[in-house]
């Protein structure tokens, strides 16, 4: 066979250039590239000599792809060599603790007593200081002496943070009337507690008006005011109070339906008599406080009303 045989199975000489496989046995699987044909008579010895000069073929050479069992063919990513992750080594340390808890346990509890103590002093200080500027009550009567000893001298308070005289009384005001009816007899009712219906008016109400909470009340305090033990009127505000107080009776009497049952809605008032009715709060039952709960009634002189305050002139 000649040696420049374009056949794929042509031997070349030791200067010729190997030719490349054609393109159908480079594709060719690996298994399928080994020949069938027996193999032909050996090869005669060629003895080496001087390695001669290479010779420039016309045509570029290319790799060569022998046919080579598939154990040995070069994978793109072999599994066995593929790179595997660099094995894991301990986590970072987090960031750095700050405060108490940078603390061992044992000063950690130290801390911790630390601040209930203190806190207890505080709560304990408010407590006394509290007491000490409050008005007088159950507490400070029993265990004044100790709230004395706490706040003096080092924390003397001068100031009240409450009225200086709160009040620790029931106060209601009642009222009767003297009626006039068709006959021109007088007839005199029995009392009505006014502040009673205030109360049972504002009694669950989330809206009370002001008139039912503060009408009444803010009257007969301007009366007393004003007025001597006698009740007498102390100046020109004293009489203004007397008008004032009375005016009011007149228009709840009026609005009555108890009132204008007993008279027939016929009658006409005349005159008015005020009364109030004081009795103490009772202590609580914990404490050993002895207070008189007996009712103390403080009774003003009839009033008579003016014939247009009579007949509704007043409003």
């Amino acid at each position: 066979m000649d040696a420049y045989d374009e056949g794929s199975n042509a031997r070349h000489g030791p200067d010729a250039p190997r030719r490349p496989a054609p393109p159908a046995q480079r594709s060719a699987p690996a298994d399928s590239a080994a020949p069938d044909a027996s193999p032909g008579p050996p090869e005669p010895d060629v003895h080496p000599g001087p390695e001669p000069a290479p010779v420039a073929s016309p045509v570029p050479s290319e790799p060569v792809v022998s046919a080579v069992p598939s154990a040995q063919v070069a994978s793109p990513v072999p599994s066995a060599q593929v790179a595997s992750p660099a094995p894991r080594g301990p986590w970072p340390p987090g960031e750095p603790r700050s405060g108490i808890a940078a603390l061992s346990p044992r000063y950690q509890v130290g801390v911790a007593l630390a601040l209930a103590v203190v806190a207890i002093g505080v709560c304990v200080h408010i407590g006394m200081t509290f007491l000490h500027v409050a008005p007088p009550n159950t507490v400070t009567r029993t265990h004044g002496e100790a709230v004395d000893d706490w706040i003096y001298p080092e924390f003397e308070q001068n100031w009240k943070l409450f009225a200086p005289n709160p009040l620790q009384q029931n106060i209601s005001i009642q009222v009767r009337a003297g009626v006039r009816g068709p006959d021109g007899m007088t007839q005199t009712t029995g009392w009505y507690d006014l502040s009673a219906e205030d109360g049972r008016a504002i009694d669950g109400n989330l809206l009370p008006s002001h008139t039912q909470q503060n009408e009444l009340r803010r009257a007969w305090d301007f009366f007393v005011a004003t007025h001597d033990s006698e009740n007498r009127p102390v100046g020109l505000r004293g009489s203004l109070s007397e008008s004032y107080l009375r005016r009011i009776m007149v228009l709840r009497l009026g609005r009555d339906d108890a009132v204008r049952a007993a008279t027939g809605s016929t009658g006409v008032i005349e005159r008015v008599q005020v009364r109030s009715r004081t009795s103490n709060v009772p202590p609580p039952e914990w404490s050993r406080e002895k207070v008189s709960t007996t009712p103390s009634y403080r009774e003003l002189p009839w009033w008579r009303v003016p014939q247009d305050e009579a007949r509704g002139g007043v409003r």
